[in-house]
């Protein structure tokens, strides 16, 4: 993101998990994103300043460590939502909207933003979703159940969806 770029973050963090290093990032709006090092749709290079004292990046990387110590259900962060198109910011909110211990079609999704037709474009949208984990992409699933597409890898989706209790 260029320095001029009045969305770009302004604040990172790297922080840990169980399933890998993760980087997140916050704007003075929100939390800008969250990403498995590495991961697909993830940035691959970045200027923006570590900041471990940033309260919604602290607060973000307190809550992930809730997360995965099965001490928190549903995260409460202001997120920085200006990034993304229309229909792509409607996905995201949507996801927003499936139940931990739940999942839910591409199609499905795609009928609860009122596009039933658009199932490859939600897909496309999941896909981008800048919050891993905190707008729950991982728990969209193929219309047979299959897990499939996941930016931070099919092994992170599946122990997401293990840790959650959607699988056995």
């Amino acid at each position: 993101m260029p320095a001029h770029d009045p969305h770009a973050p302004t604040a990172s963090l790297r922080t840990t998990s169980p399933l890998g290093p993760m980087l997140l990032a916050a704007t003075e709006d929100g939390l800008a994103g969250v990403w498995f090092v590495g991961q697909r749709h993830g940035p691959l290079r970045h200027t923006w300043p570590e900041d471990a004292r940033h309260p919604v990046l602290h607060e973000a990387a307190s809550q992930l460590a809730a997360y995965f110590a099965s001490r928190l259900r549903d995260f409460d962060l202001p997120l920085d939502t200006r990034r993304g198109t229309d229909f792509q910011r409607s996905v995201w909110q949507a996801l927003r909207a499936i139940p931990r211990g739940q999942t839910l079609s591409y199609a499905a999704l795609g009928r609860a933003i009122g596009r039933p037709e658009a199932a490859r474009a939600v897909g496309a949208a999941v896909g981008r979703n800048p919050w891993s984990i905190v707008v729950p992409c991982h728990r969209v699933t193929g219309s047979d159940g299959s897990l499939t597409g996941y930016a931070g890898g099919l092994d992170r989706k599946t122990a997401l969806l293990r840790l959650e209790g959607a699988l056995h």
